[in-house]
């Protein structure tokens, strides 16, 4: 399940994104106030403040302790996710895509911040420190065999007059038709793959740590439209009850 759930969680904010881009090509707008729009309606806003349980949680010590003497803060933290992520698709499906109150707009806007902030804080930015990580780790070993390499040509230095004709695209691309991988290739060959090999790592580090950099807000974004979307689903229920539950008459 632990390895599904990065999948399952980018199928669902896929799923979010498509119906929140349905109003394209669907509207009804009687459907947020029928018997069944007021259910999903319902439903959803009881997901989105049943999640909020999981702050609770993770910041009263005695709760923690009990919780967490039953269940793991991970299970915490997935239930927290999943009951999100639900609430937003059950939300827009209650809309019936009619997006024309200043209300409704801005309630949706913050769901989807709130969601897409989530996820990049948990699958996105988890996946790009992974990445890096391990290319740190390729990139290292590397770097020792090319000072071995390094420490060969030193030994051989007539081989360093190899290097100019394997340099460049083209030259790496003779240099695999002349020596296969089966087939051990000069020092000053592998010595130009290597070097060259590094850079591209170098090259994709950078860009993952400057991802990193970018969306190192996230978390900040996160509780920020958390708040802001709480106070618009507080407004949108109490302008639901105080209009009328139009939707169970």
């Amino acid at each position: 399940m632990r390895e599904r759930e990065p999948l399952l969680a980018g199928g669902l904010v896929a799923l979010m994104l498509a119906l929140w881009l349905g109003f394209l090509a669907h509207t009804d707008p009687r459907f947020a106030g029928s018997a069944w729009g007021g259910v999903l309606g319902v439903a959803g806003a009881l997901a989105m403040t049943a999640s909020l349980a999981y702050g609770l949680v993770k910041r009263v010590g005695p709760v923690r302790r009990w919780v967490t003497a039953r269940v793991s803060m991970r299970a915490v933290l997935g239930w927290h996710m999943y009951l999100g992520l639900g609430g937003a698709i059950l939300g827009l499906l209650h809309t019936g895509h009619k997006f024309e109150s200043a209300l409704g707009v801005a309630l949706t806007a913050a769901m989807l911040v709130v969601v897409l902030s989530g996820y990049v804080g948990r699958h996105l930015m988890k996946q790009i420190a992974l990445e890096v990580n391990e290319k740190k780790a390729l990139l290292t070993r590397l770097e020792l065999a090319y000072r071995e390499t390094a420490a060969e040509l030193a030994a051989h230095p007539e081989q360093v007059a190899l290097l100019r004709p394997w340099a460049g695209f083209w030259g790496r691309f003779l240099a695999s038709l002349f020596f296969p991988r089966t087939v051990p290739a000069p020092a000053a060959v592998r010595a130009v793959g290597l070097a060259e090999s590094m850079a591209d790592l170098e090259y994709s580090i950078k860009s993952h740590e400057t991802l990193r950099r970018w969306f190192a807000g996230w978390f900040r974004i996160h509780i920020a439209s958390c708040v802001v979307m709480y106070l618009l689903l507080g407004l949108h229920v109490w302008a639901g009850v105080r209009y009328g539950l139009r939707w169970f008459a």
